[in-house]
């Protein structure tokens, strides 16, 4: 397969390193700062799918250029989903693939499913209050991270005592209040607490390294050049 890489930071080269490995090719590196090459050179038309991860204030514009061309993207791009029904009209009306995941690491995936299981059982038992943490590296731009954001929807859609996400500090005994650090080079840690006056339940994910994350994305793309419309890992994973 040849792949197109949208930002060539520290997730662009480790996703280069893992699709090299599974016998990929990549052909065009987008990234004006790191590379110097656009969408206009000639190479990002030979790709068969392109993988995104920038920033948020341009991500969007770079799905629009991937749609000019016909190319199937797969993001991981956090902070602009203020435009996702704009990227699902594209899918359901123009014949667009689409693959966004706010963490593409199987096992952060295990993390949500857990976390809308135990959710759905901690939804009658209001002595427990709950909340989240999540931790990061210096450089993340946005807080509280995608992968906290999901996790934050998932319960709310599942405990009727909270009403909406709060970052750092809540209100109201409704908020569900979401901790935001940001520290070194950590590559990422999620943590949802269910706390009451005699115990505490808790789910945890921390990522050692970028690399999980990189094979997600590269599987992500190896299903969405196979695949069409809007997609995301519950579809490719199938729990």
């Amino acid at each position: 397969m040849k792949i197109a890489l949208i930002g060539y930071g520290k997730m662009g080269k480790e996703i280069e390193k893992i699709a090299q490995s599974r016998g990929h090719e990549i052909v065009s590196r987008i990234d004006p700062v790191a590379t110097g090459e656009d969408f206009g050179d000639g190479n990002f038309e030979k790709a068969d799918v392109a993988i995104e991860f920038t920033i948020p204030k341009v991500a969007f514009s770079n799905y629009q250029k991937c749609f000019e061309y016909n190319k199937p993207v797969v993001s991981g791009t956090t902070g602009w989903l203020d435009k996702l029904p704009e990227i699902k009209k594209a899918c359901e009306q123009e014949g667009q693939t689409f693959f966004y995941a706010s963490n593409f690491s199987v096992g952060v995936n295990i993390l949500f499913e857990l976390n809308r299981h135990l959710a759905k059982i901690m939804n009658d038992l209001d002595d427990y209050d709950v909340e989240m943490t999540e931790v990061h590296h210096t450089q993340k731009l946005d807080a509280p991270s995608g992968t906290a954001i999901t996790l934050a929807e998932d319960l709310l859609e599942k405990i009727d005592r909270k009403k909406e996400w709060k970052l750092d500090k809540g209100e109201k005994e409704s908020d569900l209040v979401i901790k935001a650090e940001r520290e070194g080079d950590v590559p990422g840690i999620h943590t949802v607490k269910y706390e009451s006056e005699v115990d505490e339940i808790t789910i945890h994910h921390s990522a050692k390294s970028r690399q999980g994350f990189a094979l997600g994305a590269v599987l992500a793309a190896e299903f969405a050049a196979k695949n069409k419309g809007f997609l995301g890992m519950r579809d490719m994973l199938k729990f």
